[in-house]
């Protein structure tokens, strides 16, 4: 019986690679910043099926939400953003040739699990896994850093979203049994154990979809980062660590830059709580971490405000917050051991009485 694979190209692929999507636990929009982070992977993953060419054409699959097979063709050294999916396959060549990195053409069938828009990096995972097939398929010598740099520009340089290193780094270095504190000035990484006997966790899509590539929000918060930086004489927000030096600022870039300063120190006392076993501790982080997307950096929607709402009156939850980008997304909170998707289902019960969208459980339903 052929493949699916087999049976768009008439030939079996020899790459088969994966990269899983990731919820970051606390550390929002610190990265570009070059703050601390603390994300971990979740279960959903993209896969991706590669067999190499001989000529320089590149012919990409993908099945859409509806059941439907989309197709995206170009020519390597042609390459021009199209505002479609294909852009992140497109960007990739595009900057390989730029960095002297050779790959020829090449047939792929992509299959994805990481919901799109859900602030769960499904473009980075889909980068990442396209990365590793790449580097299988025609012996290139990347490291899992260069891996994760290359793909954070795509996303900057040819995408169009101004992205931090976080979710390629996440999805390159981590694993499911850790939250990987990463500083994203020097890059250096530590992991962090999950305490699974003394936590569970639950991420929960609210199915309001952003697009980051879509600038407006996300791209603009990045712009008022760099203009508080300007006016505080510093080069990133990192260099602030007292919250008090920013009253000089205008309202507007005050507001930004104190979530970026207090959310870099929640991100340390987070590792530590995470290390001492302490959820209660963590759960109130990341209820301030919450309040502080939603009122200084002014992320947040009624929907996410909603479920993290919910998530707090239900007993046996430590906290809940905003994960991702913004604008839209999931929520993602920490709750008694082996508990999350009982908690999971009472927080969509009651929330799809008070919003039109459709909430839907990401994890723990998965695992």
């Amino acid at each position: 019986m052929k493949t699916a694979f087999q049976r768009l190209f008439d030939r079996s692929p020899t790459s088969m690679v994966e990269a899983p999507g990731r919820v970051n636990l606390i550390g929002e929009h610190t990265d570009y910043n070059g703050g601390f982070v603390l994300p971990t992977l979740i279960p959903q993953k993209t896969l991706v099926h590669l067999a190499p060419r001989k000529d320089r054409k590149v012919q990409l699959s993908t099945m859409d939400r509806d059941g439907h097979m989309r197709r995206f063709t170009y020519q390597i050294g042609e390459e021009h953003a199209q505002d479609a999916w294909g852009d992140y396959i497109q960007g990739l060549t595009w900057l390989y040739a730029r960095e002297g990195i050779n790959v020829q053409g090449f047939d792929a069938l992509i299959t994805s699990h990481v919901p799109m828009g859900a602030g769960l990096s499904s473009s980075a995972a889909l980068l990442v896994a396209f990365s590793r097939a790449l580097r299988e398929a025609f012996s290139l010598s990347l490291t899992d850093v260069q891996i994760a740099l290359l793909c954070q520009r795509v996303e900057n340089e040819f995408v169009g979203a101004r992205v931090g290193i976080m979710d390629q780094m996440a999805i390159s270095l981590g694993d499911h049994n850790h939250a990987l504190f990463l500083d994203t000035r020097d890059l250096s990484t530590r992991l962090i154990p999950l305490p699974w006997n003394k936590m569970d966790l639950f991420v929960i899509n609210s199915g309001v979809r952003h697009r980051l590539s879509e600038g407006g929000g996300y791209n603009s918060r990045r712009s008022e980062c760099e203009e508080a930086c300007h006016l505080l004489g510093v080069k990133q927000l990192r260099d602030i660590t007292d919250p008090d030096r920013l009253g000089s600022l205008p309202q507007l870039y005050q507001k930004r830059a104190r979530h970026v300063v207090t959310e870099n120190q929640r991100v340390l006392e987070a590792v530590e709580a995470l290390q001492n076993g302490d959820m209660l501790r963590l759960g109130k982080l990341m209820q301030e971490s919450h309040l502080s997307m939603r009122d200084d950096y002014e992320v947040s929607v009624p929907e996410i405000d909603i479920l993290v709402e919910e998530s707090l009156r239900e007993p046996g939850v430590f906290g809940a917050r905003l994960t991702g980008g913004g604008f839209g997304g999931s929520i993602v909170g920490i709750c008694e051991p082996k508990q999350a998707l009982l908690v999971a289902k009472h927080i969509v019960e009651r929330a799809r009485q008070r919003f039109d969208e459709t909430p839907t459980i990401l994890v723990p339903e998965s695992f």
